[in-house]
């Protein structure tokens, strides 16, 4: 499986009982949705290798307790800490309306309200403050904030997310 057919769903974040056990912090919004899984996919020594889950459960909300198959020592469960989880693209949950995952809209285009057509998403910044939009209209990078009031319809079946920007935004940008 590669990296790019899938999703991260979280981290190993800490060891459990004496037995191999781990607790898996889950980067999801709807952890029981995860609850029961046959396997996962970890990302140990760059590559994603399929682990088998033989019993897990949600710990404090936001944590998986995972008991994997041949996984039986603490020794063991150690070499898993601080590995990331993956699970394929196609388990993810379907959205709807203006929800929307950030490796969904990659390739839409951008209209404004007031401009019309204002560029095409070429990835999404998540490493700030407010996740942007990183759109390019010719030459020109434009950055546009990922903000609910400026949202005013993801169109999937155009590929195309629906805008009501600022008056200045985009116009600093060209």
């Amino acid at each position: 499986m590669r990296k790019e057919d899938c999703f991260y769903l979280g981290k190993i974040a800490k060891k459990f009982s004496f037995k191999g056990e781990v607790l898996a912090y889950l980067d999801t919004d709807e952890p029981e949705l995860y609850e029961n899984l046959e396997s996962v996919f970890v990302d140990h020594n760059k590559h994603l290798v399929p682990f088998f889950i033989e019993s897990s459960s949600l710990h404090k909300n936001d944590f998986l307790r995972i008991r994997f198959e041949d996984i039986t020592t603490e020794e063991q469960a150690d070499a898993l800490l601080g590995c990331d989880l993956y699970l394929p693209l196609k388990m993810l949950p379907k959205l709807s309306g203006n929800k929307f995952y950030f490796h969904e809209v990659i390739g839409f285009e951008v209209e404004d309200k007031r401009l019309g057509y204002v560029g095409e998403i070429q990835s999404i910044n998540d490493t700030t403050a407010q996740p942007l939009f990183e759109v390019l209209k010719g030459d020109a990078e434009i950055l546009i904030p990922m903000i609910d009031h400026f949202l005013v319809k993801v169109d999937r079946e155009n590929k195309k997310i629906i805008m009501d920007l600022p008056e200045g935004l985009i116009e600093m940008y060209l």
